[in-house]
């Protein structure tokens, strides 16, 4: 047997809601949003600058890429004073002796196992029974209370699954070991009244329910993620499962910015549902809000999926007025038309920080101050970018230098490089692209394309090279600032019929240019995921 993973007692603090985030397994699974083990190490840093108190960091049985960011998560993101580090797995011996490799390092580690228990489920999906089902639970539940302290169970579909036999299998989890038992809204089915329902039944007639954290996880196929979360936290749901911005499978996990401050700015609606004075200003979570702006922008940057402008908290326009009665109450008083400061999210006013003058110990020390930990290297190339834009740019705000070196470190191990790129167009001539770049092999090829815009001239001239089929399904830009001289960040997503969809993003106060780079950083992406491919089969045969 094992030696068992060491964990922390999962089970203190039932006055307040614990943090579960799944960015990086769930949120990973939305399509386009792959990320590679070095740009999931760098947001799980940040998740816990942030504060979650569990990071799902993957799927460790899903691919050797899974397996190696959850090791890498765990060994340098698990540390005694950090989050639990914690994998999925599937009720399956395989996958839980993966999870349990891949948390090992981690001071404190958790293996989350499930099942599905819904008619539906079972009779379609895993053509068992009904007592099939709670054998391989219980059995499944022990196999990984043999590996560690610390394992999370998940009922998957729980929402639709007949409530008596919900009980029993959660019942025979229990008694096997689970820790953490997480009841899941798998297709966003359910209403806040039910949910609420669903997690009070559990604690009415669930024996041993006391001796365990009840954990909730949602989608939000009806709008009603967060309200539902809402609902179980009153009905004594302690462990809350959600991604940054909400991303996810289909329409997205419960958004993890909505639910912290629902409970930040509403807590003394919330504060007797955890046994807590009304009048109690103490945090009902974690998490250091001032975190959540940066986190938001950086999942948003890596993933490639742009935030909407009126998406709550972290939108565009979540602290925007433009109606002149609004405006008018907001510079008399922000309360009239505000709920929350802007600051507490970490959003502030952009500041003039650095220029064309400033030298590379002001700017590193300056990445340090907005919480960016780089290595030498990273540091050097981005001061060399920095440089760059401030002989173009006469201002340089702290949201400058926070997309000149996501865009920097975020970059695809470069397999083709792009050199050169040159376009000329206008209202009564035809777009037309040069471009230059070096190959995987190190050989330089150029090439010219007209297209129906520049963009479009640019992006067939790098086909022409590449000569990848490939299809752009989306292109989006955004600008990272106000003025002419802006950065412009473009965000791409091309699908590959065997490789999937991926996304690529550059920063740059050219736009052509910026467009150019984000593509190639797509093509790399691809690249290297049809290398992997074909190292895959040639091992199989």
């Amino acid at each position: 047997m094992s030696t068992p993973v060491p964990v922390s007692e999962p089970n203190v603090d039932r006055d307040r809601v614990i943090i579960f985030d799944t960015t990086l397994r769930d949120g990973e699974q939305c399509p386009g949003a792959t990320l590679n083990v070095e740009e999931k190490l760098i947001i799980a840093r940040q998740l816990a600058q942030l504060g979650v108190d569990v990071i799902e960091a993957g799927f460790a049985i899903a691919s050797p890429g899974d397996f190696e960011a959850v090791y890498k998560i765990a060994e340098t993101v698990g540390t005694a004073d950090g989050p639990i580090i914690c994998s999925l797995a599937r009720a399956i011996k395989a996958d839980i002796k993966a999870a349990a490799e891949a948390i090992k390092p981690a001071a404190h580690g958790r293996i989350h196992t499930f099942i599905s228990t819904s008619d539906i489920h079972l009779e379609y999906q895993l053509r068992k029974s009904r007592p099939e089902v709670l054998a391989i639970a219980s059995e499944m539940v022990a196999y990984a209370k043999s590996f560690c302290d610390d394992v999370e169970f998940s009922p998957m579909d729980a929402t639709r699954t007949d409530p008596e036999y919900l009980y029993e299998v959660l019942e025979a989890a229990i008694a096997a070991g689970a820790t953490t038992l997480n009841i899941p809204d798998t297709v966003g089915y359910s209403t806040p009244e039910e949910f609420g329902a669903l997690i009070r039944g559990i604690k009415q007639n669930v024996r041993g329910i006391d001796r365990t954290i009840i954990s909730v996880h949602g989608h939000n196929d009806l709008g009603l993620a967060t309200a539902n979360f809402l609902e179980a936290v009153k009905n004594g749901a302690r462990q809350l499962e959600c991604a940054i911005n909400g991303i996810g499978e289909r329409a997205g996990n419960t958004a993890l910015e909505e639910i912290v401050m629902a409970l930040h700015v509403r807590r003394q609606y919330f504060n007797p549902f955890l046994g807590r004075p009304v009048e109690s200003v103490a945090p009902l979570t974690k998490i250091d809000t001032t975190q959540i702006h940066k986190t938001s922008r950086l999942v948003s940057k890596f993933t490639g999926m742009l935030v909407q402008a009126n998406k709550a908290i972290v939108g565009a326009n979540a602290f925007a007025h433009e109606s002149g009665i609004h405006q008018d109450g907001i510079l008399k008083n922000k309360l009239t038309y505000e709920i929350m400061d802007a600051q507490s999210i970490g959003l502030t006013e952009n500041q003039l920080v650095l220029g064309k003058h400033s030298g590379r110990h002001a700017f590193g020390a300056r990445l340090k101050e907005l919480g960016f930990a780089l290595t030498e290297l990273e540091l050097n190339s981005a001061f060399v970018r920095f440089k760059e834009v401030a002989d173009k740019k006469k201002e340089i705000t702290d949201w400058d230098l926070e997309a000149l070196v996501n865009d920097e470190i975020r970059q695809a191990p470069s397999a083709y490089k792009l050199e050169h790129v040159q376009v000329s167009c206008g209202d009564r001539a035809l777009p037309t692209a040069t471009v230059t770049l070096f190959t995987p092999d190190g050989e330089e090829l150029t090439d010219a394309a007209v297209g129906t815009g520049p963009v479009d001239a640019v992006y067939k001239a790098i086909n022409r090279l590449v000569n990848v089929p490939n299809q752009l399904i989306e292109f989006s830009v955004q600008s990272v600032t106000a003025g002419i001289d802006a950065l412009g960040e473009v965000t791409i997503r091309l699908s590959h019929e065997k490789a999937g969809v991926f996304s690529g993003h550059s920063a740059n106060t050219d736009i052509i240019v910026a467009s150019a780079r984000a593509y190639i950083n797509a093509l790399n992406k691809l690249h290297y995921a049809l290398q992997a491919t074909a190292q895959r089969v040639d091992s199989k045969v």
